[in-house]
């Protein structure tokens, strides 16, 4: 069987990812792994006989499509973020990392560890192969091979014993923290769905107009004064049925379709009037109401307000879905592939509509080869670029930084000129659970590789200062990060996890996406810090 298995790498690969996502579907009191249980099985699989291989390339593939689809998704977020929040977050994360790397140091002066070995402590405890590869690349052009190979060595064997305990340390701390702060995920999403909206549990009422103080005010004049986050839809007015728009003057005895949430929804009816149980949601005389999906890529990218729908049709888009979020449909919106838009519309319009917005699941489904091969493209030609501070030091983005920091720039750009980058929202999530199978799959196995190569008493203390290092960084991100800076701890969890495995974890306990916008404020910078503090500590040590 191990010689099967060694002879056909990618049925080793396979059969790695199919075992490791059923014991992660495994709950034991309600808890799973998910997808990272890949990595534990790969482990396990790499311990039973060093034959048993997956290429790099794999590793290298996965990496890759995994950091730029997350990129691509996360793009306009991560830059809303960091205009609000870019510098506070830069301190934050510098000063965690140049904790972890003094403990590190301290750790390796107490036990005697080499110069090598700490570094390779310091980046396998914070999970990052690119401050390992940058140090080998390091050591390779400072020191003659003979002198080279034993460092290498040692970097190598820390890195490998101390990478597992990374992972599990990240994992861990989420578990301590959320059961210690008492962590309610819903809570915060719903506290947290004006910046980012996933948690807007969107309904709609009708309402009675009574209140005679609006009359004679227009619709914009309303909003300006009481900011309100929904939708007017149909408006029955002297027995007329229209649809509202900006210059529409409510009288009492109006009715008026409103979509939003719960609570917009109760402040809106307490200014206008009263709820009432009404047939106008169900009078589709002139107006009907459609789904549809944005297929033409023509709209994409684009902010509803830049359509100007209302010149060509009588129609309102009141909300969108993506993926399983539902969403307030505002002038500010942008319109992506795979999106489903819901409108109230004259029925003679619905067609052209639906022609105009595309409306082909097949076509909203699919990916755009020529944009996701460019991206992915330009993203490693970043990642090969070497970047030097003085004559010593020098990293590059590598698989990981380079692809991740395009994605990030084109998910926000979003489009240029006829060229969409963004993807639709099924494609991107299959690209993401894809790539992260190929890489957790090849990191496990090539982990138990040099687990069981290097098993030592002097393996044993790497591993327990690792876990000093990654218990002790993930607790400070924790700590701090929730009770002094306030950062919420959904969005935490991803700030902890520079490490794939981790942010899957952590996403399937939140039950949604704010740990992924979390990991991509953090992981760029994370990702050049690493690289550079390991080198650092490598010189200093040595």
């Amino acid at each position: 069987m191990v010689a099967t298995l060694s002879e056909n790498p990618i049925l080793f690969l396979f059969i790695v990812a199919a075992l490791g996502y059923f014991i992660g579907n495994i709950k034991i009191k309600g808890n799973s792994l998910g997808v990272a249980a890949i990595l534990f099985t790969g482990l396990a699989f790499g311990t039973i006989d060093p034959s048993l291989q997956i290429p790099d390339i794999i590793l290298q593939i996965g990496l890759s499509i995994f950091v730029y689809s997350i990129g691509l998704s996360s793009g306009p977020a991560f830059f809303a973020a960091y205009r609000k929040n870019g510098l506070r977050d830069f301190v934050f994360i510098t000063a965690i990392l140049t904790m972890a790397s003094v403990v590190a140091a301290l750790l390796g002066l107490l036990f005697g560890f080499s110069a090598s070995a700490v570094t390779g402590i310091f980046a396998g405890s914070t999970t990052n192969t690119a401050a390992l590869a940058g140090v080998i690349d390091l050591i390779s052009n400072s020191y003659e091979t003979a002198a080279a190979t034993p460092l290498l060595e040692d970097v190598v064997v820390g890195y490998s014993f101390s990478y597992p305990m990374g992972v599990l340390g990240g994992m861990i701390a989420i578990v301590l923290f959320e059961k210690w702060l008492k962590v309610n995920y819903d809570k915060e999403a719903y506290d947290l769905r004006k910046e980012y909206p996933v948690a807007n549990d969107l309904s709609s009422t009708s309402v009675l107009v009574t209140n005679a103080e609006i009359t004679g005010i227009t619709l914009r004049d309303l909003f300006k004064q009481h900011d309100w986050k929904v939708i007017f839809g149909r408006i029955k007015q002297d027995g007329q049925v229209s649809l509202a728009h900006w210059d529409m003057v409510l009288s009492a005895g109006d009715t008026v379709m409103i979509v939003g949430n719960q609570e917009e929804l109760a402040q809106v009816t307490a200014v206008l009037g009263e709820s009432i149980d009404s047939t106008l949601a169900y009078d589709r005389k002139l107006f009907d109401v459609q789904r549809i999906f944005i297929s033409n890529p023509k709209v994409v990218g684009r902010t509803l307000a830049s359509l100007n729908l209302n010149e060509r049709y009588n129609a309102i888009i009141t909300r969108i879905r993506r993926g399983d979020t539902d969403m307030l449909a505002t002038g500010d919106t942008v319109l992506e592939l795979g999106d489903r838009i819901r409108f109230i519309a004259r029925r003679e319009d619905l067609k052209a509509l639906s022609a105009y917005f595309g409306d082909s699941y097949y076509a909203s489904s699919k990916i755009n080869l020529f944009s996701f091969g460019l991206g992915i493209a330009l993203g490693l030609i970043l990642g090969n670029i070497e970047f030097e501070f003085g004559s010593q030091i020098s990293f590059k983005l590598g698989y990981a930084g380079g692809p991740l920091i395009v994605g990030l720039i084109l998910g926000a750009l979003r489009r240029t000129g006829p060229i969409v980058w963004t993807l639709p929202y099924s494609a991107n999530v299959t690209l993401q659970q894809l790539g992260l199978i190929l890489l957790l799959s090849t990191i496990g196995v090539r982990s138990g590789h040099a687990f069981v190569d290097s098993l030592s008493l002097e393996g044993l203390w790497y591993f327990m200062a690792s876990g000093v290092i990654s218990l002790l960084t993930a607790f400070s991100i924790m700590a701090l990060g929730y009770k002094l800076m306030k950062i919420p701890f959904s969005l935490l969890i991803g700030m902890v996890a520079n490490q794939p495995a981790i942010l899957e974890f952590g996403t399937v306990r939140a039950k949604n996406s704010l740990p992924t916008i979390g990991f991509t404020r953090i992981f760029p910078i994370a990702l050049i810090l690493k690289i550079v503090i390991a080198q650092v500590v490598f010189l200093v040590l040595r």
